[in-house]
């Protein structure tokens, strides 16, 4: 594979508050003369975003060491940290820029069997299973194997209990001392965690679950399973109990919707029982986050539901469940996608008085390879069978009856990224339950967000300072607008080794008091000298890649994109969300760099080129 170089490049960073703020002082003005990109001078401000992926598989995991996965945890760790390390498939592998934190999220279910399997332990050999998935392995058939253990224990007809304690607990006291070996205060955050992987009939309801806490209290309970439960408020009551024994702290992430076929913002329990205000609010208070971006698609929105987003059609997947055992539809895309889910969550604030579904953005890989990058030139895939090669690309990546889902369709995505006062469990850990957090599809780009009700463009050049002492940061809450519009203070800076900045966006949604519920895209800035046509568009920037050797012009973006925006169109009687969406121009997508290193041709319906992009977590407001 062809090797690229990458330089380096320091950016400035641009410092963020240490807690969310309910309530704006409207009255409240600055006279701080900190710069925008400068950090803070208050120590209560946090002062870096800190990149990372709250989502990783290694061979521990069933499904990835029967894909092929053959490196473990050490190697996961020192890949993160910039360390090169040697794939399973014989690639050298090294990231371009090392991530800040890491969690290793292998499944809770069937932790350990895959290694009991290649070793040929003895409680191993004894499952009805052994005999078909050795054979499987023994003849290098890893696609055949997942997709084996992929449907059997999608469908619950595995023969073996998946939450065997005497399995498990050697397999997560290794967990947590790998966690705790690799962990860095102040250089590299080790989060201890695990996959929780509920599946009903094929269709996905996993959440990763992240501790704050050290070893001392996070290995004193194994993890969760689908074995014990399947039901979300059942690992609720788990991780409560957790908590409460411990006097520790811990909070679930729920894995990108797109396959749940429209389970996983539903709007009544897995039980089948409407929403009661105790549900609610433990919803609430134990899933604050939301994956809105990972290599099995994106999920903020879809053309279905937002049919006037000219940007809603992006890597989406939209074909089926987990294991395709079922298609599609599309009344189930509502209650799958982020923006949608966002909005049902106002209904519910407006009716019964709390918000289910307040969650805030990060983007993660779900990679079963061990390595966590989301970068397109160096995309090591969803699985170890689909490593880079020549014809990865036609590569079945789920099949069934029903249907095909091809790697090609794999997006190369995403990244956490945390504004936090400093690289360490806590510090990150009190970022994300707070939702000062947004995700990206792999560009590190760095994005500010701020609103409250007296932002001027004077503002912008002192940012930090007006975005703390004026209003609220990404995540969270306005309230008593009075006679006032929102004003919102938007900033990006590009990725120096990615693509220019398009534009900045911010989403709307709102909910009518008869439940209607309503969005809108609004262009707050943009690069060049384009202006709004007639239907109220921002015109295409355009696309400077060239297809034949992989580079593109970033002279049609901009560095960096800053505005103060007003919303033009507020109710103060209504509930209302906002977040910002970030576009880069065109640069070259994973299947680029596959076509030109390999010298193979694709068909047509490849996309070579895509736009990737940054989703902030939402500022509520609330009438009360």
């Amino acid at each position: 594979m062809k090797k690229l170089t990458f330089l380096l490049v320091a950016l400035a960073l641009v410092a963020c508050k240490n807690d969310k703020t309910t309530e704006v002082n409207t009255e409240k003005e600055t006279t701080s003369e900190t710069n925008s990109t400068s950090e803070s001078a208050s120590s209560e401000y946090p002062t870096k975003v800190f990149w990372g992926d709250t989502h990783l598989h290694t061979d521990l995991s069933l499904d990835a060491g029967a894909f092929g996965n053959r490196i473990g945890m050490d190697e996961a760790y020192k890949f993160a940290r910039g360390e090169e390390v040697t794939s399973s498939t014989g690639l050298k592998a090294k990231l371009a820029r090392p991530l800040d934190f890491l969690v290793i999220a292998d499944h809770s279910d069937g932790m350990g069997v895959f290694p009991g399997i290649v070793n040929k332990e003895e409680w191993a050999t004894k499952l009805k299973e052994y005999p078909r998935w050795r054979k499987f392995y023994d003849e290098g058939k890893n696609s055949e194997m997942a997709l084996d253990i992929i449907s059997n224990f999608s469908q619950r007809t595995l023969s073996f209990k998946t939450n065997d304690s005497t399995m498990m607990r050697p397999v997560w006291n290794s967990v947590v001392e790998a966690a705790e070996k690799y962990n860095e205060p102040g250089k590299f955050t080790a989060f201890i965690g695990y996959e929780w992987t509920s599946l009903i009939k094929g269709n996905n309801l996993h959440r990763n679950v992240i501790y704050r806490d050290n070893g001392d209290k996070a290995i004193t309970q194994i993890p969760y399973t689908n074995e014990d439960s399947s039901d979300p408020e059942k690992l609720w009551e788990n991780l409560a109990s957790y908590e409460e024994r411990t006097g520790g702290q811990v909070l679930a992430i729920p894995h990108n919707g797109n396959l749940s076929n429209g389970m996983m913002f539903m709007e009544e329990t897995i039980s089948g029982k409407e929403f009661d205000e105790a549900y609610l609010k433990k919803r609430a208070k134990w899933e604050p986050l939301y994956e809105v971006t990972q290599i099995k698609g994106d999920g903020e929105t879809h053309p279905y539901l937002s049919p006037n987003d000219e940007f809603a059609d992006y890597e989406n997947w939209d074909y089926g469940n987990l294991d395709l055992s079922a298609l599609k539809t599309n009344e189930m895309l509502e209650h799958e996608y982020a923006r949608s889910a966002l909005k049902i969550g106002l209904k519910y604030k407006t009716t019964m008085g709390t918000n289910p579904y307040k969650f805030g953005m990060v983007g993660s890989t779900d990679s079963h390879t061990s390595l966590a990058t989301a970068d397109d030139d160096n995309f090591y895939g969803k699985a170890s069978n689909v490593e880079p090669s020549k014809d990865r690309w036609k590569h079945p990546f789920v099949q069934s009856d029903k249907g095909i889902i091809y790697t090609w369709q794999t997006i190369a995505s995403g990244y956490a990224a945390v504004w936090a006062h400093e690289n360490t469990r806590a510090s990150i850990w009190d970022a994300m339950a707070r939702k000062e957090t947004y995700g990206t599809t792999g560009a590190r780009m760095q994005i500010r967000f701020f609103g409250g009700w007296n932002y001027t463009d004077s503002d912008l050049s002192n940012l930090v300072e007006a975005g703390y002492s004026k209003g609220v940061p990404m995540g969270g809450d306005l309230i008593n607008a009075g006679t006032k519009k929102p004003t919102f203070i938007v900033y990006t800076l590009m990725d120096p080794l990615n693509g220019s900045l398009d534009r900045i966006q911010i989403v709307k949604g709102w909910a009518h008091a008869d439940g209607t519920l309503e969005e809108k895209v609004f262009d707050v800035v943009w690069s060049g000298n384009r202006e709004i046509d007639s239907n109220g568009k921002v015109p295409s920037v355009g696309n400077s890649v060239n297809l034949e050797d992989g580079t593109w012009d970033n002279s049609i973006g901009a560095t960096e994109l800053k505005a103060v925006w007003t919303d033009p169109n507020f109710d103060p009687t209504l509930e209302a969300f906002y977040y910002v969406r970030v576009i880069e121009i065109p640069t070259p997508r994973w299947t680029l760099y596959d076509k030109l290193n390999y010298g193979v041709e694709f068909t047509d319906e490849v996309p070579l080129t895509h736009t990737e992009r940054g989703y902030t977590s939402p500022i509520w407001y609330s009438p009360k």
